[in-house]
């Protein structure tokens, strides 16, 4: 019965988020063309509201919880494992007050409506992971971005979703170049949990009733320690918060 049940919610939950993503492509264009940056990002905020409405429509739960205040005079980098495409609306909802940039893959910004528009228009960086100078360069100046403006990044830096949710390797790479170039930044672990099982039998149905949970835990000075223990301190915060 609850298969039977996913592929019909699975049926209306992707009918709500195709309109989601073709209606807030047009407000997101309208609210950047005559409000500029905050009227672009009003429209963000709605739009992630929406998506995390939309999956309601599969009984999916959605916790947020912060074990730290967060400073509002500095920038922040938040360093999250990756379970699914799920992951992304939860932590830019729930964090909009902290304006959430995003690391991503140059792939994404183009060809979906409202989240390429976004993704090009809003702040975030698009890396050619084929292209390891390019890529480099673009996380540099995107972390004197998040400097300049005292706005937050966001950075998966296990590099692929995990299909299992187990979490892989951390990458140091890009979390090294954004502590460089974003200087008195603060660094926040970030754990997701079970965004993975929405897709486990993959995108389509889509299970329902799952709780993803996201842990945003007490932030770090990047420049209290080394960056080696620096990243060991976060990769261990993330890990030793999975439950998968």
């Amino acid at each position: 019965m609850k298969t039977i049940l996913s592929y019909i919610l699975s049926v209306f939950y992707y009918i709500a988020f195709g309109l989601t993503l073709v209606i807030f492509h047009v407000i997101q264009w309208a609210g950047l063309k005559l409000g500029g940056y905050n009227g672009h990002k009003r429209t963000v905020d709605a739009f992630n509201f929406t998506l995390l409405q939309c999956l309601k429509i599969l009984g999916t739960k959605i916790t947020f919880k912060a074990e730290g205040d967060f400073p509002e005079d500095a920038p922040m980098i938040l360093v999250s494992n990756h379970q699914s495409m799920y992951d992304i609306s939860p932590i830019s909802y729930f964090m909009r007050k902290y304006h959430p940039k995003f690391v991503s893959k140059i792939e994404l910004g183009k060809g979906i409506p409202s989240v390429s528009f976004n993704l090009r228009h809003g702040g975030s960086v698009l890396i050619d992971r084929k292209d390891a100078k390019q890529s480099l360069l673009a996380i540099r100046n995107f972390g004197k971005f998040l400097h300049k403006n005292n706005y937050s990044g966001v950075i998966f830096p296990e590099g692929t979703r995990s299909k299992t949710g187990k979490p892989k390797r951390f990458s140091e790479n890009g979390v090294k170049m954004l502590v460089k170039f974003a200087p008195g930044a603060y660094v926040v672990p970030v754990t997701i949990n079970n965004s993975w099982k929405l897709v486990e039998k993959g995108s389509f149905p889509l299970n329902i009733g799952v709780h993803l949970e996201i842990i945003a835990h007490k932030p770090i000075k990047a420049d209290s320690m080394p960056f080696d223990e620096l990243f060991k301190e976060v990769e261990q915060t993330v890990k030793s918060a999975v439950t998968a």
